[in-house]
């Protein structure tokens, strides 16, 4: 039974969902998480389009929102900032610091989710086989390694010198590296960077969040996820 005086989570266990879990689970925060089986087609039911208009997940409702009035977000990015401005965590308050997490946040939704998802999709969920596909989102996908890998040389963090909302956004990306055709041997300090996060008690936690529905999508989740029907 979900509290209306907590945040509400409608949210799935893929990399934007683990994103807002994982944030939700560093705040501290209770909040109640409602799973919409996008492979079911929750995405499209009517009460979810009005919080989630381009029907992903995930999406979230503040019942103490600006002002004191409910407000609903969608779009993990979105998400995170609106999060992180609230509880004042992860979002550094000067002008500088925080164009360098936006810069990193925005390369996330631009490059590391669609190209990855791209070659996750190709290589392994796409009935057809198609050797230009994979071979061109294999190398996109490489290449972005590179990019994080150059950053992170001498850096613990992609943006200033602390965790933020950017590290959060990226990693779950990337916790799919071998099916993105990537040995993460290859990129050291992206690993080392890999490894920090991914130990954290929070991110461990997050991750946790929903992984009891995480199931092999079958020939009709392809249909409703990819829009076949």
């Amino acid at each position: 039974m979900s509290n209306p005086d907590k945040l509400q989570l409608y949210s799935w266990c893929t990399p934007n969902g683990h994103k807002i879990h994982i944030m939700l689970e560093e705040l501290g925060v209770e909040y109640d998480i409602h799973a919409i089986d996008i492979g079911k087609g929750d995405q499209f039911q009517p009460e979810f389009l009005k919080i989630s208009p381009n029907n992903k997940i995930p999406a979230l409702i503040d019942p103490d929102g600006p002002g004191g009035s409910p407000i609903s977000v969608f779009e993990s990015a979105a998400i995170l900032i609106y999060l992180a401005d609230k509880f004042d965590r992860f979002f550094p308050s000067t002008t500088r610091k925080r164009l360098d997490v936006l810069q990193w946040l925005m390369f996330q939704m631009a490059s590391v989710g669609p190209m990855l998802g791209q070659a996750h999709h190709f290589r392994r969920y796409a009935d057809e086989k198609i050797p230009y596909a994979i071979e061109r989102y294999t190398k996109e996908a490489k290449r972005i390694y590179r990019v994080m890998n150059t950053h992170l040389e001498d850096k613990h963090y992609f943006a200033t010198d602390t965790y933020t909302i950017a590290d959060i956004a990226i990693y779950p990306w990337t916790r799919s590296n071998e099916k993105q055709g990537v040995d993460l041997n290859d990129y050291p300090h992206f690993k080392r960077w890999y490894e920090n996060v991914g130990g954290r008690p929070a991110v461990e936690k997050g991750i946790d969040v929903l992984e009891n529905y995480q199931r092999e999508m079958t020939a009709e989740d392809k249909k409703v996820l990819f829009n076949q029907q």
